[in-house]
Order: structure tokens, then sequence, then C-alpha cells
């Protein structure tokens, strides 16, 4: 019965510990992830003002 237990245990500690491990490497790749979120953000935005321009300069000439 100890045998048992102590592989039940060691088995159990393992699935903690690699859990912990995946659960931090996720918050980790999330936060790098994270910091780039703000320069694409402002990229995108730039791009959708040229384009909203650009439609209205369309618009404009057709009248």
């Amino acid at each position: 019965m100890g045998y048992v237990l102590r592989v039940r245990l060691a088995s159990f500690f393992t699935g903690a510990a690699t859990a912990s491990f995946l659960g931090l490497y996720i918050l980790y790749k999330d936060y790098k992830v994270k910091s780039l979120h703000g320069p694409l953000d402002r990229r995108i935005s730039a791009l959708e003002s040229l384009k909203h321009a650009e439609t209205s300069l369309h618009v404009d000439a057709t009248k």
C-alpha cells in the first residue's frame, strides 16, 4: 500500500508542477503579447484614418 501511495503522490506533484509551469508560461506569453498590442493598435488606427481620408476624397471627387 505504501508503494502505491508514493507513486500516486509523485504523479500528483508531477502534474501540479507541469500545470504550474504551463500556467506561468501562458501568462508570460500573454504579457509579451500585451506589450506589443499598443504599437499595433496605433498602426491599425493610422491605417484606418488614412483609408477614411482616401474614401472622403473619392466621394468629394465624384460630386
